[in-house]
């Protein structure tokens, strides 16, 4: 049987490199964890700042939209006020035409201006002292003005200009205003269009990088204008349908995140409503250049972050092969400060240790203990006979018989001195303790002849056991054996005896 260290100096001894795993895995996680948490704010940070910007163009593009309509719509009202002036009946086409589009001029990329009567049409033209015959009833805004007695400003859907004209290809949008009667008859409309040339130039005088666009849509959804313009050119589609635009019409104005459905591009959207007008504009930058400096940032800290992490984990490797390689050769002086160096088994200070423990085991438990005590017979005549490499032969050949019939991990084989063994039975009473110790006589009985020697080689075994009712000390455990090995010798050798 093997030595077996005490169970109270194993755990004292401890695996000091399972602690610097422990403490490196640890100092590894809160590394990452907190570079993980700064990369996380730093991309908070620049997706602020990206909305932050975009709130600011939106902000620019809203109040000169504002203006912008605010001008046409003072257009509008000066020309219903004049429709009804009735002293203009009597002056000249020239006088008329002048008073009803006095306003006219500071509109910015006006198209035509119009008043048209109830019929829808045509009675005056800003570009045309005598306009030219036409009838705009089948139009959205002048059918929207006829169901509806609200005197507000209405803003038409994207059209392009019925006249055959250069710029008939050109799309445009229009302001209009109800003319009422003083009993509220409907009496016919005022229409100011506007070339969305407008939104054009309003959005090349801004700066939104590549990648990210502009652009306006009405309430129900209908693209007004767009940077940078698109190949098939989307003016006047309804884009009501797309996830994206539901969520800008529903909320008003904010800021997220999402996938634009056009070109499948990551994208910072930030929208707002103009004023109280029926128009939103869309900032769409493109994810790629809000988080291009963070994307490179963060490349060069979680590089930096992953040697060092490698290079704590490669020092925490080192150094647990070490602390292993320690353990093993402390484990490996501590076996042989346990061991018996010629037959292996434990030896005499490591039977002292183990003998105190399991009899102050067996003292609080109550379970009986049984000591073997194991002597070689006539040993000195057969070293001399032999020699010494025979009897060192002999000896390891009883350690081994010994060991192999004492299998019980709790057990313990040991060399008490010279020729003579002693072999701790732990939970085991005298019946017990006589079979086995007959077995191991047995055993050493039919061990192979030595040559030139004519008898077996023998033992001679003594037991003692200590029970619950027995009243003995330790020492006197020991003398009882000892006693019992000396009955065995006196009784002819080749025996066992236990102790009464």
């Amino acid at each position: 049987m093997t030595v077996r260290s005490t169970p109270h100096r194993s755990n004292r001894a401890g695996r000091p490199e399972i602690l610097v795993i422990l403490g490196s895995s640890l100092t590894v996680i809160a590394i990452l964890c907190i570079v993980t948490f700064l990369l996380i704010r730093e991309h908070a940070n620049a997706q602020h700042e990206a909305t932050r910007s975009a709130t600011t163009i939106a902000q620019l593009i809203d109040a000169d939209v504002l203006r912008t309509v605010e001008l046409y719509d003072l257009t509008l009202q000066g020309l219903i006020a004049a429709s009804q002036r009735d002293d203009l009946k009597q002056v000249s086409p020239q006088i008329r035409h002048l008073v009803l589009f006095d306003r006219s001029t500071a509109a910015r990329f006006k198209g035509d201006i119009m008043l048209l009567d109830k019929h829808g049409d045509v009675l005056a033209d800003s570009s045309l002292l005598e306009p030219k015959p036409g009838n705009f009833a089948d139009r959205d805004y002048f059918l929207a003005h006829v169901s509806n007695t609200d005197t507000g400003m209405f803003i038409s859907r994207p059209f392009k200009p019925r006249c055959d004209c250069d710029d008939k290809n050109e799309w445009r949008i229009s302001f209009s205003r109800r003319i009422s009667s003083t009993t509220g008859e409907f009496m016919g409309v005022a229409v100011a269009s506007m070339r969305l040339s407008y939104f054009d130039q309003l959005f090349n005088s801004l700066n939104i990088g590549t990648g990210s666009t502009l652009a306006i849509i009405n309430r129900d959804g209908i693209l007004l204008a767009q940077k940078p313009h698109l190949e098939n050119d989307p003016i006047g589609r309804s884009f009501a349908n797309r996830p994206n635009v539901l969520r800008m019409l529903s909320e008003g104005s904010g800021s997220f995140d999402s996938v634009s459905s056009v070109d499948q591009q990551q994208r910072l959207y930030t929208f707002s409503r103009v004023g109280n007008l029926p128009l939103t504009v869309i900032v769409a930058l493109s994810g790629e250049e809000v988080f291009a400096t963070w994307k490179r940032t963060a490349v060069v800290i979680s590089g930096a972050t992953g040697v060092l992490c490698i290079g704590l984990l490669w020092l925490t490797w080192l150094l647990c092969r070490e602390l292993s390689l320690r353990h093993h050769a402390e484990q490996e002086l501590a076996q042989l400060a346990a061991t018996d160096a010629l037959t292996g088994v434990a030896n005499r200070r490591m039977l002292d240790q183990t003998l105190r423990h399991e009899w102050f085991r067996a003292q609080r438990s109550g379970k009986p203990l049984s000591v073997l005590m194991i002597d070689a017979d006539h040993f000195k005549a057969f070293n001399d006979q032999h020699g010494h490499q025979a009897g060192d032969d002999a000896l390891r050949a009883l350690a081994k018989v010994i060991s192999d019939n004492v299998r019980r991990p709790a057990d313990l084989v040991a060399r008490y001195g010279g020729e003579e063994f002693s072999v701790i039975l732990a939970e085991t009473d005298s019946a017990g303790a006589q079979q086995i110790a007959e077995h191991i006589r047995l055993a050493v009985e039919r061990l192979p002849f030595v040559a030139g020697v004519e008898s077996p080689i023998t033992v001679s075994i003594g037991i003692s056991t200590w029970t619950r009712n027995s009243d003995i000390s330790l020492e006197q455990l020991l003398f009882a054996a000892d006693m019992a090995l000396y009955q065995a010798k006196d009784g002819g050798r080749n025996r066992v005896v236990a102790a009464q």
